[in-house]
């Protein structure tokens, strides 16, 4: 990794796997902040509302996983995570120069029993016209197969989207194992970059110490969403470049700033 993002052999491997392993991105003191910082917002969360993002098709196992959506708007050191440039730098060199907050979410999966995430694709949640949609794990604490590290189908974001039928759009277990896939165990400080379209899961936790990450999704602000679902209050922010389709007549109005039916008489 340069300082403008990836090299040409890192962008070769995302390219062709649909994912690749950004190394030492945050110093080891930085990611033991930001681990702390996570680890006291989960403490204030869980007394005002249940934080527990287990899947549905694995409640049976009885595991947990911490989450948080949007943190940005409860740490400023989140908010100053997201557009750090050594991160933004990485981000621009998949997508392009302007790189737009889709959401992110905070997840901590707790010693012995952190819920595994069954394999899927992101695609169904937020379907995008172009597929630019990434997403980025900043690990703060390591993350080794025990802790329940990502894993992913390597090549698998070139199938397209895949139809599913779950109730949680997660893939069948019989044909996409989470045991075949690929495990991709990261360092505190690692973060790993990947298309929406790119199959992938994670293990349960079942080590002595939490895995502690955040999820940030981005896209080109060009591509238009295909459907409005899975919006947040802090979806549209720019970490990098700019918004050329700021002023269009449809971004208005996807955006509420201006009514469907005064649009046409813009």
């Amino acid at each position: 990794m340069t300082s403008a993002g990836l090299t040409g052999e890192q962008k070769r491997f995302y390219d062709e796997n649909g994912y690749i392993v950004c190394r030492g991105l945050l110093p080891a003191d930085e990611a033991k902040a930001l681990r702390r910082e996570a680890h006291d917002l989960s403490g204030r969360l869980v007394h005002f509302r249940n934080i527990n993002a287990a899947w549905a098709t694995i409640q049976h196992t009885k595991t947990v996983v911490q989450h948080c959506h949007d943190v940005q708007f409860y740490s400023a050191m989140f908010s100053r995570l997201i557009v750090d440039p050594r991160f933004t730098a990485v981000a621009a060199s998949i997508i392009g120069p302007n790189v737009q907050l889709h959401h992110t979410k905070m997840f901590i999966k707790p010693p012995e029993k952190g819920a595994p995430f069954p394999m899927h694709q992101d695609y169904p949640y937020f379907p995008h016209q172009r597929n630019t949609m990434i997403a980025a794990i900043f690990h703060f604490d390591d993350a080794p197969v025990e802790r329940g590290c990502v894993r992913f189908v390597p090549g698998s974001h070139k199938l397209g989207p895949i139809a599913v039928s779950t109730p949680d759009s997660s893939l069948p277990p019989e044909q996409y194992p989470i045991e075949k896939a690929v495990p991709c165990p990261a360092q505190a400080g690692d973060v790993v970059f990947f298309n929406y379209l790119t199959i992938h899961g994670s293990g349960i936790n079942a080590s002595a110490e939490a895995r502690t990450t955040l999820l940030v999704q981005m896209r080109d602000p060009t591509d238009p969403p295909l459907k409005r679902t899975h919006e947040s209050r802090g979806q549209g922010m720019m970490l990098a470049g700019i918004d050329p389709s700021c002023c269009t007549t449809k971004t208005l109005e996807l955006s509420g700033e201006v009514p469907a039916t005064a649009a046409g008489k813009m």
